[in-house]
């Protein structure tokens, strides 16, 4: 397992931040491995391109990797609409694509960023992704059924941020974002990635979250495959099965972990990502 510094170190060296431009936009993304194929991935809320360091350098013997900075993270420019839509992240995804010359990719998104993949799969059917895979999807409170939570959840996470800042909102929540057995330096290495958020952006973000639905981009025209940490307990089980079954797939729970399962378990993820693709290797070809 890897120190903190370690990580550190490693992402620096093996999978660095670099960035991209297209027609006054800019993008900051980390790229690893020299595989034919391409996974492209999509980090949620409380992360960043970062936070995708083991599972990059264990999927890179693979594949070629690329994990973006969402708009408003990182480097990256952030979206002009306050309460975004997750087509508008969407519309940047595909400018991104499209200034790094990425066809037929693999789409894995990681909680709220599942919610950017599927909608990037509905609003480009004949795009850039062959394939499409949800780690731990965040639905999002945009729903009718969600009416009595969507302020309440807004408000917990803009209040945070505003009595906390970044730094505190971090050490406050990172904890829930693992399992009770998670090591100190995998609790660091979440705990840091959630501090190096951009204020602006995480705002944007959660009004993407409050806002708007993943069953809405339900069903995909493209393959979909879905899992989730068996302890998650921000998008538990039960919900991840709902999105599943909104796309007509089984989930996979993935054990000795819980939502952070980039961070958790690598390994096994990258493994995981790795079958799920061979198995529907026929449409990323």
């Amino acid at each position: 397992m890897r120190t903190h510094e370690e990580r550190l170190a490693a992402l620096g060296t093996h999978f660095p931040l670099v960035e991209a431009g297209e027609g006054g936009r800019r993008w900051t993304y980390r790229t690893a491995g020299r595989g034919g194929r391409t996974l492209v991935l999509l980090h949620g809320i409380g992360s960043s391109s970062a936070s995708w360091l083991d599972v990059a350098l264990a999927a890179g013997r693979d594949f070629r990797v690329v994990a973006w900075d969402a708009p408003g993270y990182g480097g990256s420019t952030p979206l002009a609409a306050e309460r975004p839509l997750a087509t508008d992240y969407a519309q940047s995804l595909e400018g991104f694509l499209a200034t790094l010359g990425i066809e037929g990719c693999v789409l894995v998104g990681h909680s709220l960023g599942a919610l950017m993949a599927t909608a990037y799969a509905a609003a480009y059917p004949r795009g850039r992704a062959a394939q499409l895979i949800l780690v731990s999807p965040a639905r999002g409170y945009g729903a009718r059924e969600f009416d009595a939570e969507r302020e309440r959840v807004r408000a917990s996470r803009l209040q945070a941020l505003a009595a906390l800042g970044v730094a505190g909102m971090a050490a406050e929540r990172a904890g829930r974002l693992v399992s009770p057995s998670a090591g100190a330096s995998v609790r660091e290495w979440v705990r840091w990635n959630m501090a190096s958020l951009n204020a602006d952006g995480y705002r944007q973000a959660t009004e993407l979250l409050c806002g708007d639905d993943l069953a809405r981009y339900a069903p995909a025209p493209l393959p979909v495959a879905c899992f989730c940490g068996a302890d998650d307990v921000v998008t538990p089980p039960a919900a991840c099965e709902a999105v599943a079954a909104a796309y007509g797939v089984p989930l996979v729970l993935l054990p000795g972990c819980g939502h952070a399962s980039p961070v958790e378990i690598p390994h096994l993820l990258a493994a995981t990502l790795r079958e799920s693709i061979e198995m529907k290797g026929e449409c990323c070809e």
